[in-house]
Formats: C-alpha cells, structure tokens, sequence
C-alpha cells in the first residue's frame, strides 16, 4: 500500500514562539508541612523572600501576564497563572521556585497547559450580517447598518483580548478543563459547522449576560494537554462564579456536548500575602 504524499515544505523559520497569541500555564502547589517543619528559620525566610521576589509581576524578566492566587480546598494551596511568548520564560519561574529554599515545601499538584486563541465560533463580520439577515433584518435598513458597524468596531478589541489577554482586577479566579465529547448520541465533531456555530453563538448569548460581573478567557489546550480547552474566569465576588457555570450549563453547547474537568477556585492576592495566609511567612510589622 501507498504511503500518503507528505505536506510541502513550509519555509517558515523553526520556533517555540507562536506567530499569534500567548504560551498559557496554570500550575497548582500544595504546601509540604513535613518540608517546612524542616527548614530552618533562616532557610524560612530566605525562601520567603525568594519566592515573593520570583513572583512580582512587575519585575524585569517576569512573564508578561503572571497571577497569583490564595486556592480554596484540599486539592492546593497556591495557584499560579502565567503567560508569554516563550514558554521557556514560563518553566523558568517552576524551575527557579523549585531552587528557592521553599522548593521542597511548595509540591506542584495540577498544571495545564494552553494556549490563547481566537476562536473558529467568533463570526467574521460577513457572518454577523448573514445571521441578522437569518433572522429577519433587512440589509437597507439603518438599524442593521448600525449594528453591522458596531460590531466590526468592537471586532478587533475583542479578539485582541482574546490572544493577548488582560487579566482584570477582580478577587476571585477560577479555572477549569473541559472537552466537547464524543459518544455515538452526542459527537460534537459530526455535527456540521453551522449547527455547532449556532450552538456556540447561544453559549455566548447567555455569557453577556454577566458582563461587567464575570470575565472570560478560553485557551486551546488540543496536542498540548489531556483537555482540549482550559476556562479561566474572573469575577467581582465568588457567587458569580457559581451564577455563570449554573447558567451556561443549560445551553445545548454544554448540556448536550461538554464534560469537565475538577474546578479550580482562588482569591488573588501578592505572593507575600499568600505566603502570610498559608503561615509560611510571618505577618509584616504594622507601624504605628
């Protein structure tokens, strides 16, 4: 039997980087108590420091998106969030929290790893006039002109945000796995691209809802890790949380075609006030 013809060559130059988007790591630790107890008070606080220096997002040589989070439940302590060009400038801060004299203390747990993207689902801006005209709007009427402008407006904001994310100043963050299944009942991958776009648009609709409550980062993790997307959310206050996950999971694109992984939720705070929390630092003297 013949073999398939290989691809063409590309002449696009080897490279770690990507030519759009972000390298994303979500890493989880748990504190070793037995490894504490063993560090001297001097290795205690040399290890503080290190560790509380490592994570300073505004140092030199930091990854360009880095947050750090106090974790609620058994399954860790303290969560990480990192995102750069170079997934090497990522490992580099596990490599170099592993050295720190806390190494021994802080035992990674869970990791993901993803990258940031935009979406097949978003609509171009012909798909969004084809929709509106899909349910009854007529291309001369102002209205619908409007709305055409507005959205190829927004457009590019919008998917700046998804590849090269801000992370907002909300308190609480959570993350989570998840993959559209497939079982002979429910393949998402057999359903044409119109159905699935249609069923992503629904998903989308009942998320807007929560703007300005809740913000939202999907990366693509196919290849990479054993989930095809990591959902990172932030929001004002924990019950959003709960609020938005309740929602959306009544949307066909979820009730019928997504299983998840275990859910991730934390409290942001500095480097130093987690390690405080977490009674591996003590508490700064207060003045006064």
């Amino acid at each position: 039997m013949s073999r398939p013809p290989m691809p063409p060559e590309s002449n696009e130059e080897p490279s770690i980087q990507l030519s759009e988007g972000w390298h994303c790591l979500h890493i989880y630790y748990q504190v070793d108590q037995v490894a504490l107890n063993q560090l001297s008070a001097e290795e205690r606080s040399r290890g503080v420091d290190a560790v509380c220096e490592l994570l300073d997002e505004n140092r030199e040589g930091a990854p360009i998106r880095l947050q750090t989070s106090v974790v609620s439940g058994h399954r860790a302590d303290l969560g990480l969030m990192m995102m750069d060009p170079d997934p090497l400038v990522i490992d580099r801060i596990c490599q170099q929290l592993r050295a720190t004299p806390l190494g021994p203390v802080l035992k990674p747990t869970y990791s993901f790893v993803s990258l940031t993207e935009i979406s097949e689902y978003v609509p171009t801006v012909e798909q969004f006039s084809e929709k509106l005209i899909r349910e009854g709007a007529k291309p001369e009427d102002p209205m619908f002109q409007a709305r055409v402008k507005g959205y190829e407006q927004r457009l590019p904001a919008m998917n700046q945000q998804r590849i090269y994310p801000e992370i907002p100043p909300y308190p609480v963050v959570c993350f989570y796995p998840m993959n559209k299944i497939r079982v002979p009942e429910a393949n998402w991958y057999d359903q044409p691209f119109s159905v699935r776009s249609e069923l992503m648009a629904e998903h989308a609709t009942s998320g807007i809802k929560f703007a300005g409550r809740v913000s939202q980062l999907i990366t693509a993790s196919t290849g990479l890790d054993d989930w095809e997307w990591g959902v990172t959310l932030w929001a004002k206050n924990p019950a959003y949380i709960k609020d938005i996950v309740y929602t959306m999971r009544f949307d066909k694109a979820s009730a019928r075609y997504a299983e998840f992984g275990s859910f991730y939720i934390g409290y942001v705070k500095t480097a130093r006030e987690i390690l405080e929390h977490l009674e591996i630092a003590q508490p700064a003297a207060v003045e006064g």
